[in-house]
């Protein structure tokens, strides 16, 4: 077991600042098109996260079109350049599954007062 924990903390990076369920973040992805390589932002509220050490991921939802995308992203991942928090949210469940029959108004969560 602690060749495996071990090699688990060699790929883990703790750059990613604290974030929670309610919260809007815009991650930085890197996407390779061709040979070409760029960075990509996706900006959206956290609706869950789950696991722990490597396979620790968070996904983020977003309204796109009038239609909502959710995408999951591995909270260790090397594509992730750069996550920025834009604003904390309030809510008090961990997951917020109930966005999802949500439209407009209804769908938005409520800003944490500092």
């Amino acid at each position: 077991m602690d060749l495996v924990s071990a090699l688990q903390q060699s790929h883990e990076k703790n750059k990613l600042p604290d974030f929670k369920a309610g919260d809007t973040v815009r991650v930085h992805i890197k996407v390779v098109e061709a040979q070409k390589e760029r960075v990509q932002v996706f900006e959206g509220t956290v609706i869950k996260t789950r696991g722990s050490s490597t396979g620790k991921t968070f996904t983020v939802r977003k309204i796109s079109g009038g239609l909502g995308v959710e995408r999951i992203f591995p909270y260790h991942s090397p594509s992730i350049t750069k996550l920025e928090v834009v604003r904390k949210g309030k809510v008090r469940r961990a997951k917020l599954y109930y966005l999802r029959q949500r439209r407009g108004r209804a769908a938005q969560v409520k800003q944490a007062k500092k």
